[in-house]
């Protein structure tokens, strides 16, 4: 029975490693640089309506334990956020994203980094067709990535949307917009 049990976990770490080995090579020039896993991000979400996303790439940008944050207001009036995976996030907007179309796009960043870390601050625009002229959204995204000596990894990233109250600061705005 035993020998059974380390046959089945021998088989298990294998499929795993052939999978993580597949997705390198089909994902691997997507993250080799912090420019194109932002790209990536942004890309990959997006699509016109009817169109399905690619939630295997969209999973291959993170880092294990890794959270998405939207904060908002709630019905109170107070700040709130909301912790998910990147499976939780393909779970909440998977059927509204192919069902009304949805197209992210970044229009600034800043970016600070020290060593294998870096922290970008990415100004965003949300339209539902691709060739709509004004956002129905706009934010920030605060995007937390490590690199492994190979890649780069989400680690996090938190988000708001812009308000009448809460403008976007002009220096997360691109220079044509001031």
């Amino acid at each position: 029975m035993k020998k059974w049990n380390l046959l089945l976990c021998l088989l298990a770490v294998n499929l795993f490693f052939v999978n993580a080995q597949e997705s390198a090579i089909k994902y691997g020039h997507k993250v080799k640089t912090l420019e194109t896993t932002i790209q990536t991000l942004y890309n990959v979400v997006s699509g016109e309506k009817g169109d399905k996303r690619d939630w295997d790439l969209f999973k291959y940008l993170f880092l294990q334990d890794a959270k998405l944050i939207p904060s908002r207001k709630n019905e109170e009036g107070y700040y709130i956020n909301r912790y998910m995976s990147p499976s939780d996030y393909i779970s909440a907007t998977e059927s509204w994203l192919v069902d009304n179309g949805f197209f992210e796009k970044e229009i600034h960043r800043t970016v600070d980094s020290f060593g294998n870390i870096a922290q970008v601050f990415s100004t965003y625009e949300s339209y539902q067709n691709e060739t709509d002229l004004e956002p129905f959204m706009t934010g920030i995204k605060s995007i937390q990535l490590f690199f492994d000596g190979f890649r780069w990894w989400i680690v996090n990233i938190y988000w708001t949307q812009a308000t009448e109250e809460n403008k976007i600061p002009i220096e997360y705005l691109p220079r044509t917009r001031y």
